[in-house]
């Protein structure tokens, strides 16, 4: 098994909390786009992105959560 096999394998095994936390720190170290979106493009995706709130597919964040990842980006 490669290194990266056993990192997922032992990451998938944490918390959920602890997952979390940890997808936030590794998209955090991702360097943003190259090239910004088109208008037409963000509207998109925020459509999209409605549907799969109205459908279920996906859950909103709480108050407490969206904060809480406002302070870990500002921090």
């Amino acid at each position: 098994m490669s290194t990266l096999q056993e990192i997922e394998a032992a990451a998938l095994r944490l918390p959920e909390k602890d997952r979390l936390h940890l997808a936030d720190r590794i998209l955090g170290s991702l360097p943003a786009p190259q090239t910004p979106a088109k208008p037409e493009e963000i509207l998109a995706e925020a459509i999209r992105r409605d549907a799969d709130l109205e459908s279920g597919k996906i859950r909103p964040l709480t108050e407490e959560a969206f904060w809480a990842g406002v302070r870990r980006r500002s921090a």
